[in-house]
């Protein structure tokens, strides 16, 4: 079983006190061990039963008729703490949502916990929940430890169904990781909107190439939520979905994708993509006008937001961030990044137009040097040549095993760098023992400060006064 299922399984009723085969009335009885005989091979304890009954699968149905005629609403609860879910240890168990619990009266925890639990007063149901809680944080960790393509979102909504919060995050972060960087079909199938929406606009998205990726990304994602029976390869993916998105075009009748019933659903995941590191590079910014999945309106408002932001660069006194807005980096920060498969020297830039900064990633001997390039090598488009120009920046490393977790990683996070024409900064020195390659490097960037609010441009909240 590739993930841990949110199913659970009803019994009418209530759970009876199990006894071990053999056991008489007064005899004690045990509570179900979290792994063992029973999970290991397929049997069950059913309720009022000295047999053990072998379960067809992972699952196990225990016999209505085992219910008493105790009170129903004491049941009914008794009920619910039963459902929670067995350890779970991939590809050497099977998961059993169903199971059927002792009561402190019938049938004592052990020893000292049972004492305890008494002593403080604890009823049937409060002392059931704790061992019961016990059983759920055990789980979670197996279930942090095994995270992969396969089992992700499982645990995900397993996590969300019995509180484990510290799982969700670590779900959470995996696909942070994971959802650029090594890219899956199946994935894309399984993730659903509100994950999708948590991890686009997240700035801690590792993002491989520009933000123009992200787009696509999200293109392929949507058509294969569209078409969930599509079976191809990665590489076929994005020439099916532009193909498929293609051929309904002429039946928008001027609407955009988004715009249309088909599309609303996915607009809230959209509305987190940073459209204006898109519309800066110029094929960038004519497939999304061709594609016609984003509103046109969208497109309109950013247009005039990078134009200001431009006039602001060239005609104004602005030299870049002066200070550190942690709120402002996260949300709007440029999200670019690099593979490095092996060991070497590299140098790159990010393309797209960056008000006059044009920026050189080198990476040599085990150091990552920031150099602001203003005549010494060409640039494709104009270049500031103010004295000085600053940047905010954060530069995180990472490299992953074989189930995408995270085994080594190196961030600098938020700073501020000042680059005089043509200087150069090692912004990171790297220790070579925990360089493993393939390495993975994100970069957040805002390269010009948040335009200042004035009372002349905030609207009035009453027109008329």
């Amino acid at each position: 079983m590739g993930s841990l299922s949110s199913r659970v399984l009803r019994h009418p009723g209530r759970a009876r006190a199990q006894q071990e085969p053999g056991s008489g009335a007064g005899g004690s009885t045990r509570r179900p061990e979290t792994g063992g005989d029973a999970a290991g091979h397929g049997f069950c304890y059913c309720p009022g039963s000295r047999k053990r009954k072998r379960s067809s699968g992972a699952f196990c149905y225990c016999h209505p008729d085992s219910e008493t005629d105790e009170d129903e609403e004491e049941g009914d609860e008794q009920q619910r703490l039963l459902n929670t879910p067995r350890r779970y240890v991939e590809g050497r168990a099977r998961t059993c949502w169903a199971v059927p619990g002792p009561r402190l009266e019938t049938s004592p925890a052990p020893g000292a916990l049972r004492r305890v639990m008494l002593a403080q007063g604890m009823g049937l149901s409060s002392a059931y929940l704790y061992l019961q809680d016990g059983l759920i944080q055990q789980c979670g960790e197996t279930m942090k430890e095994t995270i992969n393509v396969k089992t992700v979102c499982g645990y995900y909504t397993s996590a969300g169904t019995y509180g484990l919060d510290s799982v969700k995050k670590k779900c959470l972060e995996w696909l942070l990781n994971n959802l650029m960087t090594h890219q899956n079909v199946e994935l894309f199938k399984e993730l659903s909107i509100n994950v999708m929406k948590q991890l686009i606009g997240s700035s801690n998205l590792f993002v491989m190439q520009v933000e123009m990726d992200v787009y696509t990304a999200l293109k392929k994602w949507m058509f294969l939520q569209l078409v969930p029976s599509w079976n191809g390869s990665l590489k076929q993916l994005l020439t099916e979905t532009d193909v498929w998105f293609s051929k309904r075009r002429k039946d928008f009748e001027g609407m955009t994708f988004l715009e249309t019933e088909q599309g609303k659903p996915f607009v809230s995941v959209f509305r987190h993509l940073r459209l204006q590191y898109i519309i800066s590079d110029l094929a960038s910014a004519r497939i999304i006008e061709q594609d016609s999945l984003v509103p046109s309106e969208w497109l309109s408002s950013v247009y005039k937001q990078q134009w200001l932001a431009m006039l602001r660069a060239e005609q104004d006194s602005e030299v870049g961030p002066q200070e550190i807005n942690k709120e402002e980096l996260e949300g709007n920060s440029m999200r670019c990044g690099r593979k490095l498969a092996k060991d070497g020297e590299y140098c790159w830039r990010w393309t797209g137009f960056n008000f006059g900064f044009d920026l050189l990633v080198t990476y040599t001997n085990r150091y990552i040097i920031f150099k602001r390039n203003t005549l010494n090598q060409p640039c494709s488009g104009s270049v500031s040549l103010q004295p000085r120009r600053s940047i905010a920046f954060r530069l995180r490393l990472a490299s992953f095993d074989s189930s995408g977790k995270l085994v080594c990683s190196r961030t600098t996070g938020y700073q501020i760098l000042t680059l005089e024409k043509d200087q150069e900064q090692v912004v990171m020195n790297l220790d070579s023992r925990l360089l493993i390659f393939p390495l993975y490097i994100c970069c957040n960037f805002l390269y010009i400060s948040p335009e200042k609010r004035t009372e002349n441009n905030r609207h009035p909240e009453n027109p008329e006064n």
